[in-house]
């Protein structure tokens, strides 16, 4: 009887062992399946800034239209050049336009070199005054009555009453320019009417006066002072000029 109890068989046991084993090996299998999904997910998330350092790249071509605006800038002072040369071309043909109004106006100037006329009997007054000193001298004064500048030249033509001939003009007198006078404006000559201690002869005593000018026929009277004035061989005249004392100096 107790060689028929025997041990128990053990293969039952190592059949369970076995299948546990393979239970876990099969847990393992699939915890490592989700750990590779878990690493899957994580190399798309690091994916992901390669993706958007990779976005900018568009960028490139958004700078070509900068490319544009800096070439419509440098194309628009060109464009800017352009309308200053044409300004500078009606610049210059204002200019034009402006010299020949200016040469016009000028024309119209009384002022202007070209518009002056010499001094005539008809467009002067002139005036006759004796003064004290120096003895024995007058003073002309005349007056442009015109509408334009006129030129004094010469010295004047002195014709007091009975008067057989013009008195000479004395050297040295001459201005360094002729004397011009705008309308309005006063020239002067002096006359030494006689010499004072008689070396000039008898003389007389004249009531009237009348002044020529240079180039001219016509005479102007002169207002003279009611007595008159005497006179001798020793009367001269001098240049005009543009300041009384100049004329009696």
């Amino acid at each position: 009887m107790r060689a028929s109890a025997s041990r128990p068989d053990p293969r039952p046991r190592l059949l369970a062992a076995a299948m546990a084993a393979v239970a876990v090996a099969a847990l393992s299998l699939t915890a490592c399946g989700a750990d590779g999904k878990g690493e899957g997910v994580r190399q798309e998330g690091a994916a992901s800034p390669q993706a958007s350092s990779a976005a900018p790249q568009p960028s490139g071509p958004a700078r070509a239209p900068e490319r544009d605006a800096s070439a419509a800038k440098s194309a628009a002072p060109a464009s800017s050049t352009s309308h200053r040369a044409r300004g500078t071309e009606g610049t210059t043909g204002t200019g034009r336009k402006g010299d020949k109004d200016g040469k016009g106006s000028g024309s119209r100037d009384p002022y202007a070199p070209g518009n002056r006329v010499d001094c005539s009997a008809a467009d002067v007054e002139v005036v006759a005054t004796p003064v004290s000193r120096p003895l024995n001298h007058m003073l002309l004064t005349l007056t442009n009555k015109g509408s334009k500048m006129c030129d004094l030249k010469g010295y004047p033509v002195v014709k007091f009453e009975g008067a057989q001939s013009v008195p000479p003009v004395i050297e040295g007198t001459e201005p360094q320019a002729v004397t011009s006078l705008k309308p309005g404006e006063k020239g002067y000559a002096g006359v030494i009417l006689s010499s004072g201690e008689g070396s000039g002869g008898e003389g007389r005593t004249a009531q009237s006066l009348q002044i020529g000018f240079e180039g001219s026929d016509r005479m102007v009277d002169a207002a003279l002072q009611a007595k008159g004035v005497h006179v001798d061989n020793a009367l001269c005249v001098t240049y005009w000029v543009t300041s009384p004392g100049d004329a009696l100096s």
